[in-house]
């Protein structure tokens, strides 16, 4: 397994527009493109970086799935209706993380595979 870590920045007071964006249309589509997310969360001392975790069984499977979401017209359609009045991320940060072995939720499988 590999796991993606983003974080998102809204632009000065979209973080609600962010929000809805992801509760409304975003999350339904990460889960018909196999983006499974492991976790959400808001940074509590600042409201406008929205970050989340998603697992894949690998960077192919990070890969398919990131194109194939890009590329649905649900997810053009939303984006544009979304940012009708201007851009509600001011930046997006995307690390792709790996388990180190003597984590313990590390699978046998994913050590044999390092």
């Amino acid at each position: 397994m590999i796991y993606e870590l983003r974080e998102y920045i809204s632009q000065p007071g979209a973080e609600k527009k962010v929000h809805d964006r992801f509760a409304g249309v975003t999350l339904t589509l990460f889960e018909r493109h196999g983006l499974e997310v492991a976790g959400f969360w808001v940074d509590e001392a600042d409201p406008q970086r929205i970050l989340y975790l998603l697992a894949f069984e690998n960077a192919e499977a990070q890969e398919c799935a990131w194109s194939r979401f890009q590329n649905d017209p649900e997810w053009k359609s939303a984006k544009s209706v979304s940012e009708a009045d201007g851009p509600i991320v001011a930046e997006m940060i995307s690390r792709t993380l790996r388990p180190v072995d003597y984590w313990p939720v590390t699978t046998d499988r994913e050590r044999t595979e390092r």
